[in-house]
């Protein structure tokens, strides 16, 4: 088991963040919120995040580019993607380029809780 496991949820609708963060907080996961690409980039470039939720429209990064960065990087960081505007050939590449799940907005809140639960312990086993 991971000691303080953190997951970045990152988003350019600070509701969207905040209310995502109460929800996966009680899971075990310390949460960093970032409100663009360039802030998440550099949360999971600044390490000691162990998963990640990010929106696939943001402004600086969009959320396909962070996935190219982590993977050339190679940041071993499980990324899960979210959005209300990415179509199924976006969900698509992301699955198919190492993304770990597509979530579509509004995503219902124990769709979210489970799919965040699930990759975790794929990758890291239970968080608490």
């Amino acid at each position: 088991m991971l000691q303080n496991p953190r997951i970045l949820i990152a988003d350019d609708d600070s509701e969207i963040r905040s209310g995502a963060a109460e929800l996966i907080g009680p899971l075990g996961l310390e949460v960093v919120q970032a409100s663009t690409g360039l802030e998440a980039l550099d949360v999971l470039r600044g390490g000691r995040v162990h998963l990640a939720l990010l929106d696939v429209h943001m402004p600086g990064h969009t959320g396909l580019e962070l996935l190219e960065f982590v993977r050339e990087e190679t940041l071993a960081v499980p990324c899960i993607f979210w959005s209300g505007e990415a179509d199924e050939v976006t969900a698509k590449w992301l699955l198919g380029h190492g993304a770990d799940a597509f979530l579509r907005k509004p995503v219902r809140p124990n769709d979210l809780r489970l799919q965040v639960q699930a990759t975790f312990q794929r990758h890291w086993g239970p968080a608490a």
